[in-house]
């Protein structure tokens, strides 16, 4: 349960930190002709068998951010036994991400053969999550992994990115 509301708010965040990204012209909006790409689904795109190698169980699959759909967005989760997977899909792009105050700590990083940037929430403990963004044709894919935080013993979330990666990041869109 605590996992679902610091991912609700979590993804709330995000989803409302990116939206208000846009331009004025002397207080008008400005408006553009973006074709905007289809988004994955992670819900469907990802193989239970993708899944159960990633620790995960395809079973205790979450769309949306505690149940319900978020505008501009496709996101699904499931859990394993001392973390929690996160696949959010979106037409924004890794560079609206680096711009969100809050997002810091970014870094080149090579999962599964694939370039990607990982990066941190501010205030977020080290030791409970890490994300990772691969830039696609319709805008980023971000992984999100969360350790569990009632056990003892856990495994930096980051170094989980690499492992879950494995099966999880081959089956993302380009």
């Amino acid at each position: 349960m605590g996992r679902r509301i610091t991912l609700m708010l979590l993804g709330f965040g995000l989803a409302l930190g990116v939206v208000g990204c846009g331009d004025t012209t002397s207080g008008s909006p400005t408006t553009s002709t973006t074709t905007v790409n289809a988004l994955f689904n992670p819900c469907t795109g990802i193989s239970d068998e993708a899944l159960r190698a990633a620790g995960v169980d395809p079973a205790t699959e979450e769309a949306g951010i505690g149940g319900v759909h978020q505008s501009g967005w496709e996101i699904c989760s499931w859990d394993g036994s001392k973390y929690s997977i996160t696949v959010y899909s979106t037409g924004r792009t890794a560079a609206e991400f680096e711009r969100k105050p809050g997002n810091v700590n970014f870094q080149d990083v090579t999962v599964a053969g694939r370039q990607g940037r990982q990066f941190r929430v501010e205030g977020a403990s080290m030791y409970l999550d890490c994300d990772v963004l691969f830039p696609t044709s319709q805008g980023v894919v971000q992984l999100a992994i969360m350790n569990r935080a009632a056990m003892d013993g856990l495994e930096d979330p980051c170094t989980v990115v690499y492992r879950v990666g494995e099966s999880i990041v081959p089956v993302l869109p380009r």
